[in-house]
């Protein structure tokens, strides 16, 4: 099979509603895609694993036209100078410092073996070098790119769908209910909460207040969001926030 695919990358970090994010893009009829691959795209070769891998457990739409992955982690990168594509899409979303590390901490302290995430300093460590990468990729070399902050999936999902569907060109509109794929609740492949598997957004917010960050890793993670933020906000293309 031609890949006659064009790609919607989302590049942000651990617990910004991006399991949330890649089900509503993923439930589109244009979009197939909805969990993290784990893949970097340096060349053009990436884009045929990334369909090979689809493939492997989910069924394309008929008469789709994108493929969807999200970048998280520094491992992984994209250089879509390098993939030969006529037509990405490239979203960037950041959220606020301080919830996302405590809801990685409360995430990775559940786990049966001891985690590097749940330390509050190591997730903070995280965080901070993982939005300093975005921001440098923004600056590095130059790209259309649609960003926005990740809390408007909860405090304000009907104004974020609106410009999302129009940034990516989708024939209609995105829904705030979603599907559920092969692989969603799997470890590894995103949100393993139970809350993915409710079908549509979710604005409770989980009380955190229990976790404590060291105010020196904390004001560490809220300098890097800040400057970063500014940063990317100023270089997008086009861009919707708080």
């Amino acid at each position: 099979m031609s890949d006659r695919y064009a790609r919607i990358f989302l590049l942000s970090h651990m617990r910004a509603f991006t399991s949330l994010a890649g089900h509503i893009l993923g439930s589109h009829p244009q979009i197939n895609g909805y969990y993290e691959m784990h893949l970097s795209y340096e060349n053009a070769s990436a884009l045929g694993r990334q369909l090979d891998m689809y493939r492997a457990s989910d069924a394309l739409k008929p008469d789709s036209r994108y493929l969807f992955d999200k970048l998280l982690h520094n491992d992984f990168v994209l250089q879509p100078a390098r993939l030969g594509l006529a037509d990405s899409k490239i979203l960037i979303a950041l959220a606020e410092p301080e919830r996302t590390i405590q809801s990685m901490v409360h995430l990775f302290a559940q786990k049966p073996d001891p985690d590097l995430y749940a330390s509050p300093v190591e997730a903070a460590r995280y965080y901070v070098e993982r939005v300093q990468a975005l921001a440098g990729f923004s600056q590095a070399a130059p790209q259309r790119y649609f960003y926005f902050d990740a809390g408007l999936w909860q405090r304000a999902p009907a104004q974020l769908l609106s410009r999302l569907a129009d940034w990516l060109e989708l024939d209609s509109p995105l829904s705030e209910r979603y599907e559920t794929f092969s692989h969603t609740g799997k470890a590894g492949k995103g949100d393993s909460s139970p809350r993915i598997h409710g079908g549509r957004i979710d604005t409770g917010r989980v009380d955190y207040s229990h976790i404590n960050i060291p105010g020196d890793a904390l004001r560490a993670a809220q300098a890097a969001y800040r400057i970063c933020r500014t940063r990317l906000i100023a270089d997008a293309t086009d861009s919707i926030t708080l």
